[in-house]
C-alpha cells in the first residue's frame, strides 16, 4: 500500500483534462491504479470506457470554456493540463495563449502541463510558443513537462514507406511515447515532494534522427521505409490550403528547434523507457 512516507497525497483531488486522448487515458489509468478518483473534464463521455466512468467523476465540458473548466475545477487540489489547440486551426499561437488564460483563471494550486522541447526560447518556435504562453499564465505549483518528439505523430506517414518533415536526416532529437508522457505525468500529480515551479524533461530512452527512425521502423514493419527532407518552402507550398498563419505555426516548429540543445538536458530524470521499436511493434503491426 502506498503511503504519505512514499510521497504520495492520499486522498487527493485530480482532475484530468482530455482524458480520452494518447496521454489523458494513460494519466487516468495511473490514478485509478493509485487508489484515486480523478475527476475528468470530457467533451464526449461515451469515448471512455464504462469501466472508466464509474471509477471516474465525470464532467462533461469544453476545454476551452471558461464556465466548464471552472466549474469541473472547483475543490480540485491538482489539475493535468494539456493544449488541444490544433496546428490547422485559423491562429494557433493566440488559441492556445487564450487556452492558459482559462487553465490559469481556474486557480489550480497545482498543476502539470505537458510542453515541449523549444518551448524554453519563449519565441521563434511557431506554435510551440503558444505553449510557452500556457507555462507562463499558470499560477501556483506548476510542473512543466518539456516532451520530445511523439512517436504518434508518426502515425500521419504510416503505414507507407516515406517519412515526411523538414528537419535534417542525421540530427538527432528525442522521441518518446505519449504513454511515458503519461505515467511521468501521474507521477509528478500523486507526488508531495515538488513545489514551486518544476521543469521535467521527458525524452524517451534515447536521442534518434530520422534516418534512425526510417531504419527501426523498416526492420519492424518488414519493408523499407524512407526520410528525403523536404525544404520549409517546399512545407510551405504542400500546406497552402491552410489559413497562413497556422502554416508558419507549422512550419516554425522545426525551424525554432534546429540544432537546439536540451533544456533540461538530458538525466536519469527526463529519460523514459518506451523504445520506437517496441511501440511500433504494438501500434503498426
Amino acid at each position: 500500500m502506498i503511503g504519505k512516507g512514499f510521497g504520495y497525497i492520499g486522498g487527493m483531488r485530480i482532475l484530468v483534462t482530455a482524458p480520452t486522448g494518447n496521454i489523458g487515458r494513460h494519466v487516468v489509468r495511473v490514478l485509478l491504479a493509485a487508489g484515486v478518483r480523478p475527476r475528468l473534464l470530457v467533451r464526449n463521455p461515451e469515448r471512455l470506457t464504462g469501466e472508466v466512468r464509474a471509477a471516474c467523476d465525470v464532467r462533461v465540458g469544453n476545454l476551452t470554456s471558461s464556465a466548464d473548466v471552472g466549474s469541473a475545477a472547483e475543490g480540485v487540489e491538482a489539475a493535468f493540463w494539456l493544449d488541444t489547440t490544433p496546428h490547422t486551426t485559423a491562429d494557433p499561437i493566440a488559441e492556445s495563449t487564450t487556452l492558459g488564460e482559462v487553465f490559469a483563471a481556474a486557480r489550480v494550486p497545482r498543476s502539470v502541463f505537458v510542453s515541449s522541447i523549444g518551448a524554453e526560447r519563449g519565441g521563434g518556435a511557431g506554435h510551440i510558443d503558444g505553449l510557452a504562453a500556457i507555462e507562463g499564465a499558470l499560477t501556483g505549483d506548476v510542473c512543466v513537462l518539456r516532451c520530445g518528439y511523439f512517436f504518434t505523430n508518426l502515425l500521419a506517414d504510416l503505414p507507407g514507406d516515406r517519412l515526411h518533415g523538414t528537419r535534417d536526416p542525421h540530427e538527432a532529437i528525442p522521441w518518446v511515447a505519449p504513454r511515458d508522457v503519461g505515467e511521468v505525468a501521474a507521477a509528478r500529480l500523486l507526488s508531495d515532494r515538488w513545489s514551486g515551479r518544476v521543469i521535467q524533461g521527458v525524452y524517451g530512452p534515447q536521442d534518434l534522427s530520422f534516418v534512425q527512425v526510417a531504419n527501426i521502423l523498416g526492420d519492424v514493419l518488414g519493408h523499407p521505409v524512407g526520410y528525403a527532407p523536404n525544404s520549409d518552402d517546399e512545407l510551405r507550398a504542400a500546406l497552402a490550403h491552410l489559413p497562413s498563419r497556422a502554416v508558419e505555426a507549422i512550419v516554425e516548429m522545426t525551424v525554432g528547434t534546429r540544432g537546439q540543445p536540451l533544456d533540461p538536458p538530458r538525466s536519469v530524470e527526463s529519460t523514459t523507457p518506451t523504445s520506437l521499436a517496441e511501440w511500433a511493434m504494438a501500434n503498426l503491426r
